[in-house]
């Protein structure tokens, strides 16, 4: 057996099976997801939410994507075929392709490139397109309306995302994030992790993140009161379901990235506890729990309050911190918190 996995057609084999693993653990993990994040809104409205499929509701998520798949695809008559098919799969997959560099303990990763974070953020910056030929292609003017409406949003709070990153680039003089984790491994635990260095962009990074996933207070693509819906209301059955699957696993992505860049992964927050996968899952969770809890406690913001969000507040502030966490790193000033390069810590 060890010989054969030596060989091509054993590394080829390899490469698959790692490949559906991390597929399957973000598919299954997307079933619990929809559960939680309905049954955390309906706690917050002294409401029982999906109770009734399987025990305590558990398989309603399954049930509801049975329902997509057997429905009738239905395609609007003047609507551009090809492009409107291609969208939600584009959608999908670019969310999809994001996990590829993700670590979720040393060395488990299935591709441990140095410009992991740059990759992230070109793969995630596609995504517009998925919404964008949607819209275009359903050929009416509220997904129209609803597609322009996302390019903008996401294009705005993409800049800021990239700053913040650039700073946690600076501190660990690394791209890659085992190497981010690394810098993060200390004998003070949690306080070593990068939140404290970085505190006011641990809110500006998930504020935007809210914004770039399209989540309340920031789902003006889609805001039912005007857009009925927006660059999805032309889809049913399979597309629709394959857009929201997309956009599911785009937050649980952000959530991911906000545990690695700045909450240390799998490292224990106490540091006689060994480090482990399953804290690297729990702080995933508990950030996709606060996702929700976002959605279920805002108001949606006016298009104008959101644009001017992003553009006069974040990046400015953004722009101000790259420029002081290049002076700390270069100067080593905080005791070398933001110079983990030149200190090893």
């Amino acid at each position: 057996m060890a010989d054969f996995l030596s060989t091509p057609m054993g590394i080829a084999v390899i490469i698959v099976a790692q490949c559906l693993a991390v597929l399957g653990f973000v598919m299954v993990s997307l079933l619990f997801l929809v559960y939680g994040d309905r049954k955390i809104w309906a706690a917050v409205q002294m409401r029982r939410g999906p109770n009734v499929v399987g025990t305590w509701g558990l398989l309603q998520t399954v049930a509801d994507a049975l329902k997509y798949v057997v429905k009738e695809v239905v395609i609007p008559a003047g609507a551009d075929r090809p492009v409107f098919m291609l969208a939600p799969m584009t959608s999908f997959v670019l969310a999809m392709i994001a996990w590829s560099v993700i670590p979720f303990n040393d060395t488990w990763v299935l591709s441990d490139i140095n410009v992991a974070i740059l990759f992230v953020f070109a793969v995630s910056s596609l995504e517009v397109y998925g919404v964008i030929m949607g819209g275009w292609a359903s050929n009416s003017k509220y997904p129209f309306l609803g597609s322009l409406r996302s390019a903008a949003q996401m294009i705005s709070y993409e800049v800021s995302l990239g700053l913040i990153i650039i700073g946690i680039i600076i501190s660990t003089g690394s791209m890659n994030f085992g190497s981010i984790v690394a810098a993060q491994d200390g004998a003070y635990g949690f306080f070593s992790w990068y939140w404290l260095p970085h505190f006011p962009m641990v809110f500006l990074f998930f504020i935007s993140a809210l914004a770039e996933t399209n989540r309340p207070p920031f789902d003006l693509p889609e805001a039912e009161s005007e857009l009925v819906a927006g660059y999805q209301v032309e889809y049913s059955s399979t597309p629709f379901l394959l857009f929201m699957a997309g956009e599911y696993i785009a937050i649980f992505l952000m959530c991911a990235l906000t545990s690695l860049l700045f909450f240390g992964g799998w490292l224990s927050p106490i540091p006689f506890i060994p480090d482990s996968p399953l804290w690297m899952v729990a702080k995933m969770a508990f950030f996709f729990f606060l996702f929700a809890m976002v959605k279920a406690i805002t108001p949606r913001y006016r298009y104008d309050q959101l644009m001017r969000l992003g553009w006069k507040v974040f990046l400015p502030f953004s722009l101000v911190w790259v420029v002081f966490v290049s002076f700390a790193a270069k100067f080593d000033w905080f005791w070398g918190g933001y110079a983990r390069w030149a200190t090893g810590g």
